[in-house]
């Protein structure tokens, strides 16, 4: 199930650029599901400018190095998603999806005909039964931070996924705020890298 370059389409058509790769180009995401999914804000925007889902590795692994200066313990190097061969950034995208969509139903907006919509779009990108099948799946599945949790199989596409989430998510509604901490817990994300990955998206936002 490929599932990489669909994100960069998706991030990409948010601000309205062009696609990151022709293999997932089969006409552009238009219309507002996807902005259901994604949050049509400043801060999916800007990471689609940034680079789609490269950009997540980037601020995730700038968010690890800064934490590194002020921790008093030292963490192996992260293999982020803009570092790693296809194959192996492909898990990290399944990953990142599935937080993106956790993150999107924290509120407990996306209702039935929210998801037919979103469901909708996505066949038009004709990526196979595959990716269907997944994408209802998790629309469907009740919110569950420790079940989102448990996609992350290193602790690079734990703080990829935190930081995702973060993207999509409203810190400012308690609701949001309080999926993002349990998130966070689950993922084992310590409070110091917990805080650089929001401070990434933050400065983002704010540049």
């Amino acid at each position: 199930m490929k599932l990489q370059g669909l994100l960069d389409q998706l991030l990409k058509s948010q601000s309205g650029g062009s696609l990151l790769n022709a293999d997932f180009g089969k006409g552009a995401v238009t219309g507002g599901a996807l902005g259901l999914l994604l949050g049509k804000n400043r801060k999916t925007r800007k990471l689609a400018t940034y680079g789609g889902l490269a950009a997540i590795g980037v601020m995730a692994y700038q968010a690890w190095r800064d934490h590194q200066q002020t921790s008093s313990t030292t963490t192996p190097e992260p293999a982020t998603v803009d570092r790693l061969p296809p194959p192996q950034a492909e898990a990290h995208s399944q990953a990142i999806f599935s937080a993106l969509i956790g993150a999107a139903k924290a509120d407990g907006h996306i209702d039935a005909n929210e998801r037919q919509l979103i469901e909708g779009e996505f066949r038009r990108l004709g990526q196979g039964d595959d990716v269907d099948r997944w994408l209802k799946a998790e629309l469907e599945k009740p919110l569950d931070p420790a079940e989102v949790a448990r996609a992350a199989s290193s602790p690079a596409v734990a703080s990829e996924m935190y930081l995702a989430s973060v993207l999509v998510a409203d810190d400012q509604n308690f609701m949001e705020r309080s999926y993002l901490d349990e998130l966070a817990r689950q993922l084992r994300i310590e409070p110091g890298l917990k805080a650089e990955l929001e401070r990434q998206v933050a400065a983002r936002d704010d540049a």
